[in-house]
């Protein structure tokens, strides 16, 4: 029984550690971040994305780092499919227009 709880512990920590170090330095992805977020999008829920002239002007105003990180984050949301991912269209943009 001891043996039981101690794997289960073990097993719950790893899931916490694992999700934790998956956000990022800041906790989050780079697509949860709105102030790089929000210039691909024309209302401010960002629900409508900008149209593909502009998403690659967005694009090409990130620095290089910026554009990697959402790059992987895409990479990160496709491996990982769920219900739960919150940005298909975005990432299918970035394939599109930024490069895979």
């Amino acid at each position: 029984m001891n043996i039981k709880i101690i794997c289960l512990g073990a097993m719950a920590l790893s899931m916490a550690a694992g999700s934790a170090l998956a956000g990022g330095a800041n906790g989050t992805s780079a697509l949860d971040d709105p102030a790089k977020m929000k210039p691909f999008y024309t209302d401010s829920g960002m629900k409508t994305m900008v149209g593909n002239d502009d998403f690659v002007k967005a694009w090409k105003a990130l620095t290089p780092d910026d554009q990697t990180a959402m790059k992987t984050a895409c990479a990160d949301e496709v491996k990982n499919a769920n219900p739960s991912n919150t940005h298909p269209e975005f990432c299918s943009s970035v394939k599109l227009n930024g490069g895979s």
